[in-house]
């Protein structure tokens, strides 16, 4: 097998694009396998690479169908639930802490305030 053509950072020919590019234009690669990849070159950690995939080999994205929006919406609310007291949090619990803020923070002198 060979190698795959290498194109410095923003010197790629026309007919490529990334997925966030093919993502922007409603296409997704469709299966295809990766045609080239861009490299933009950096001093320490080696070059940063993204690939690249034909334009006209990608497919439209599938459309969002009810069942995948019910899973979304299932998915984004088990989110907001926190796993130690089970109530809704009202945001996105961060992975940081693992629970909502009241639960990773509990006030040490109740919940009385200071006056």
């Amino acid at each position: 097998m060979g190698t795959l053509p290498v194109y410095r950072w923003h010197v790629a020919p026309d007919g490529y694009a990334t997925r966030r590019q093919l993502r922007a234009r409603g296409l997704r690669p469709g299966g295809q396998g990766v045609a080239a990849q861009l490299e933009r070159p950096r001093r320490r950690r080696g070059p940063l690479v993204a690939y690249l995939y034909r334009v006209d080999l990608a497919k439209p994205v599938r459309p969002m169908t009810p069942g995948r929006w019910a899973a979304l919406a299932a998915a984004n609310t088990a989110r907001r639930i926190c796993p130690a007291c089970r109530r809704d949090a009202g945001y996105v619990i961060p992975a940081s802490l693992g629970t909502c803020v009241p639960c990773a923070y509990p006030d040490p002198h109740g919940s009385e305030g200071s006056t």
